[in-house]
């Protein structure tokens, strides 16, 4: 792995849970890895209720777009994180792949969300600690 890690969080369309992982990667680790979404089917915007979710703590990502998943994406990844696209990601030697098993947040109000956004927040952070610990003081 680079100094810098890089992640790749990818869902279906790219507009709920990769979003949200990616932005709290983002905030949490700030200039410490280098951060990129995708999605095998992106839609045409972000879910509005992942936007509401992730302003209730103070992360805006109402400026984010979907992007579409390219293999190039993939390969200039350290870890790649799966969230419900399944076989649909290329796989390349020495890249690292992670599935997380999320509800997808698609459809559903600012209510239902919120549990995933918070669940989301734990396996980001446990992916922090792994691949860009705090460096020590």
């Amino acid at each position: 792995m680079a100094d810098k890690p890089s992640v790749l969080f990818v869902c279906v369309h790219n507009a709920g849970r990769s979003q949200m992982a990616a932005a709290w990667l983002t905030h949490l680790a700030g200039d410490r890895v280098e951060v990129r979404s995708a999605g095998s089917a992106p839609g045409a915007q972000v879910n509005p209720a992942a936007v509401e979710a992730m302003r209730e703590v103070g992360i805006d990502i109402s400026a984010a777009t979907p992007k579409v998943l390219t293999s190039e994406s993939v390969q200039a990844s350290d870890v790649c994180i799966t969230m419900g696209c399944g076989d649909v990601c290329p796989v390349f030697p020495g890249k690292r792949y992670l599935d997380w098993k999320l509800e997808d947040p698609a459809g559903q109000g600012v209510q239902a969300v919120r549990p995933i956004r918070d669940e989301i927040k734990v396996l980001v952070e446990n992916l922090i600690a792994e691949i860009a610990p705090e460096p020590a003081a």
